[in-house]
């Protein structure tokens, strides 16, 4: 068995990483600022010494330790680059100087920033790996640069990295108001599904294969997010009418949408898109709107059993706006 170290450990994906990586029978080993049972080196990434003890045995690294989009009103932007940037290269050089098989960073499609909001009056945005990003706020900005140093990195150093950019996994309600006040929380989550949100055992899984993938990849980017049920066809027809769009591909939805009280958005305004992480990596994630809508169906929860056993980590100590710990 391989064995793995897991940054940002004690946070919502690190710890399910660090679960499903222990009970395949690999060795773990995981690094955070904050102490918990899946963490071994309590420490920044940032910290070098650390990160080398860290590293010490270790075939392949999952870099998810990060600032987090929430932090973006209660830390500063040096903050930011410290962390997502600093502490990025850190680990970097140090895992191609011990030669790790491979590094799979944690990325966002807020890396997209701007490009994911059309103009008005224009079609829904089909987001794939060759989307530019526009900067919108300093979280993006920092996964951009830390993107780049992975691939300076890859390709200076040799070492195998894979980027994944992971669309929407958080379980926290959604921090637009206006988002809350239309939909249940349970609503919500599930209607993203088909355009933007992806569960965490499919996180868990498309990084767990990014790892292997890696060292005959050298280096890849990759869009990581449910399976859409979209085609390019679409796009002009779900940023004015998206219910018209969603029934005609579930003919059999409203009828349970109309039970459960719930309701289709309105419109949609991108649709990321997963197929070059499915075709490059043998990625094929479960949980999709389909998947969603037959369990609520079956009277359960929409998530996965990992997703609902990790639950909810927050982001601050104290209340800040919807995120809590």
């Amino acid at each position: 068995m391989a064995t793995f170290l897991v940054t940002g450990s004690t946070g919502h994906l690190g710890e399910a990483l660090v679960r499903t990586l222990r009970a395949q029978g690999h060795g773990v080993g995981g690094l955070d600022v904050a102490d918990a049972p899946s963490t071994t080196i309590t420490a920044s990434v940032t910290d070098r010494d650390a990160v080398r003890r860290a590293l010490d045995g270790v075939d392949h690294v999952l870099h998810t330790a990060t600032l987090h989009k929430p932090h973006v009103g209660s830390h500063g932007r040096q903050d930011f680059i410290d962390t997502n940037v600093t502490g990025t290269l850190t680990l970097l050089e140090e895992a191609a100087a011990i030669g790790v098989r491979s590094l799979v960073f944690t990325s966002s499609t807020s890396a997209f920033g701007r490009a994911l909001t059309p103009a008005p009056g224009q079609p829904a945005a089909w987001i794939t790996e060759e989307v530019t990003p526009k900067v919108r706020n300093v979280y993006g900005a920092t996964k951009v640069a830390a993107e780049d140093l992975c691939e300076l990195v890859a390709h200076d150093l040799g070492l195998p990295v894979v980027v994944l950019r992971t669309s929407r996994f958080f379980p926290e309600p959604d921090d637009r108001d206006d988002a809350r006040a239309a939909f249940t929380d349970a609503n919500l989550k599930v209607n993203e599904l088909l355009h933007r949100r992806v569960d965490l055992t499919d996180v868990v899984d498309a990084h767990l294969r990014a790892a292997r993938r890696a060292p005959d990849i050298g280096f890849g980017r990759y869009v990581v997010s449910a399976t859409t049920p979209f085609t390019p066809d679409d796009l002009n027809e779900l940023a004015v009418d998206a219910p018209a769009v969603i029934t005609r591909l579930f003919p059999d939805v409203g009828g349970d949408y109309e039970r459960w009280g719930w309701r289709l958005p309105s419109t949609i305004d991108r649709v990321y898109v997963n197929g070059l992480a499915r075709r490059e990596l043998g990625w094929e994630p479960r949980y999709d709107f389909r998947a969603a809508v037959d369990l609520v169906r079956a009277g359960g929860d929409p998530r996965s059993p990992l997703a609902r056993s990790i639950g909810a980590k927050g982001y601050h100590a104290v209340p800040t706006g919807v995120y809590t710990s």
